[in-house]
């Protein structure tokens, strides 16, 4: 399979992942539910060094995939993410982790995501992979992501998922977050799995 399919398959699956808690008309009046993604372990480059999950098991993980040049949508995600943050207590705040994981691994660089992250919170982190790493764990996530075509300038955009996802202290993914989910509905979520 190429990459252009293999993406397009992803972006499906968002759309899918989209509607997680929503039911679906069958055609035939039936309700069908819709099923969640695993998520998963994964071990990304960040400019502290290798990231892996498994050694943040205890804490709760805000996962969130986007790229330093998104002109809209992930600075959006990641200032509410900040938000809710801040809103948590020191205590909690500090068994919380939010990642934002590179859909762009040819731009962002783990020092590009440092500094892009560090805007919205001195705690967030920014995480990199390879190509196939990065298609790899953002199928396990049900996460789509489409580069677009380079532009005259010599940049693109990159369509991707808007959900952010919340993974338990036991690394089970827990619960999806959309685009716009208000700071008490995060900070919520988090508390519960605290």
């Amino acid at each position: 399979m190429n990459s252009v399919s293999f993406l397009l398959r992803g972006l499906a699956a968002a759309l899918v992942t989209a509607l997680l808690a929503a039911c679906s008309d069958s055609g035939t009046g039936e309700r069908v539910l819709v099923a969640r993604p695993e998520g998963g372990d994964f071990v990304l480059q960040t400019a502290a060094g290798p990231l892996d999950t498994r050694a943040l098991r205890g804490n709760v993980l805000l996962v969130y995939f986007g790229y330093v040049n998104c002109p809209d949508v992930c600075p959006v995600s990641m200032a509410a993410g900040a938000a809710a943050l801040n809103a948590l207590a020191p205590e909690e705040r500090a068994r919380t982790r939010m990642i934002m994981i590179s859909v762009d691994p040819e731009r962002d660089t783990p020092a590009k995501l440092k500094e892009y992250v560090a805007y919205f919170h001195p705690a967030m982190i920014g995480a990199v992979g390879t190509a196939a790493e990065t298609a790899a764990i953002a199928k396990s996530f049900g996460v789509g992501y489409l580069r677009q075509p380079t532009r005259p300038d010599g940049g693109y955009a990159v369509d991707h998922s808007s959900q952010t996802f919340v993974i338990g202290p036991d690394g089970k993914l827990m619960e999806l977050l959309p685009l716009g989910a208000e700071t008490g509905k995060v900070v919520a979520a988090v508390r519960k799995l605290l």
